[in-house]
């Protein structure tokens, strides 16, 4: 494999909430995919992550995309519509066209194109049937429109039964932790062909997830959710990407 350059653009899923590996760090899968990657390669990794949390799927692509095609990398990861589809009149083909554009112009770049598909959180939702059947019809649409795309390289998280368990999330439900994290790296390193650390599928020796009791989950996460949905604002608003630039990432492996 030559030298990689790999960029990654989304919103939350993509920035890393939930992964904290200490007080204000926030990690998640795309870090670890590009240290995974630079470990099972032995060689050098560019990486910049341009995903800011709370993103709609077309606010994505107006602010992330063409910024991260300008830096000219090998592969652009893309995953969206999690937002979105919270919001119930948004059309799911509208989530899909988004898809759609970006795999467009990785095509006219010349960049591969790996795919994402969200984790499930429906399980420990209020109105978690009315997520699970707008992602089970997402999931549908964006399949068939990537039909035939072999090329396309495909980490699909939504139909994974056990990422959607609660092992694998943060207290405010919304956002994988530590341990989803991993699973969906792993995902993504084995869709590249190469070899992820075996515990990255579970990652059972991170501590146990902690869990809110309804009162709690309500008053701490639900409702600020809430009140920024009637106000027009996201928890996004006024952050700037964590790796806008290349950041080179190097094998931590011996051997």
């Amino acid at each position: 494999m030559g030298s990689v350059r790999y960029v990654a653009i989304g919103d939350s899923f993509t920035e890393g909430v939930g992964d904290e590996p200490e007080p204000g760090v926030v990690r998640g899968w795309a870090d670890l995919v590009a240290q995974g990657w630079a470990d099972a390669t032995r060689g050098p990794i560019e990486y910049a992550n341009l995903a800011i949390r709370g993103k709609l799927a077309r606010p994505i692509i107006d602010e992330q995309l063409e910024p991260a095609l300008a830096l000219r990398p090998t592969h652009l990861s893309f995953n969206g519509g999690g937002n979105d589809m919270l919001r119930p009149r948004t059309p799911l083909a509208d989530i899909a066209d988004a898809f759609e554009h970006v795999l467009r112009r990785c095509d006219e770049e010349g960049v591969t194109f790996i795919l994402l598909s969200g984790a499930n959180p429906s399980r420990q939702l209020p109105l978690g049937g009315l997520v699970q059947r707008r992602g089970d019809e997402l999931s549908r649409i964006v399949e068939g429109r990537f039909a035939g795309r072999d090329d396309v390289i495909r980490a699909l998280n939504w139909p994974d039964r056990e990422l959607a368990g609660p092992d694998f999330w943060a207290p405010d439900r919304l956002h994988l932790n530590s341990r989803g994290h991993h699973r969906v790296a792993a995902r993504v390193l084995t869709a590249l062909g190469l070899e992820p650390p075996a515990e990255w599928w579970d990652y059972t020796e991170l501590p146990a997830p902690e869990r809110l009791g309804r009162a709690e989950y309500l008053r701490e996460h639900l409702a600020p959710w809430v009140r920024r949905r009637l106000a027009g604002t996201s928890s996004g608003d006024g952050r700037e990407p964590k790796y806008p630039r290349f950041t080179t990432v190097l094998p931590t492996l011996a051997g």
